[in-house]
């Protein structure tokens, strides 16, 4: 086995692995994603997929766009952490809105269109970070065994 193929298996398998423990949480530890849980997902899945291809298709454009799809993962999960941290304001569909002025129908109104799961919560932390956090600095770290596997490609 080549090194970048070596490098690619480490990458894949990492989001592999973060798919993994994401659905544990879900599925065994009964935390339900909120919806930017569930965006965070897509590029790793892709990733996963991407690593299949880029071990059987040698070449520096796969380990290329697995390194982008880790980064996608990584931005969103870096935003997501934001929008925990009330650092900038989530989408709309899934955190709460100010209440400031409300009438009590607007507020009532507000409480029944109210996501289940909010994307403003942190339901579980380790070391200060969230799941969101993790993912944003576990993918940063995929995104570079992708590059260094695109540049150990000949």
């Amino acid at each position: 086995m080549t090194f970048s193929r070596f490098l690619i298996l480490l990458a894949a398998g990492g989001s592999a692995a973060l798919l993994l423990g994401a659905f544990g949480f879900q599925y065994i530890g009964e935390l339900a994603p909120c919806k930017m849980c569930i965006w965070q997902r897509y590029p790793h899945g892709a990733a996963v997929g991407i690593g299949v291809l880029a071990i059987l298709i040698p070449g520096a454009v796969l380990p290329y766009l697995g390194a982008l799809a880790a980064l996608a993962t990584s931005a969103i999960g870096a935003f997501h952490a934001g929008v925990e941290q009330g650092w900038w304001e989530g989408p709309t569909t899934c955190t709460s809105g100010a209440i400031d002025g409300l009438s009590a129908d607007d507020l009532m109104s507000q409480i029944m269109s109210a996501p289940l799961v909010r994307c403003d919560d942190i339901p579980w932390e380790m070391l200060g970070l969230s799941m969101a956090g993790w993912n944003a600095v576990i993918s940063l770290g995929l995104a570079a065994l992708w590059f260094a596997a695109a540049r150990h490609t000949r």
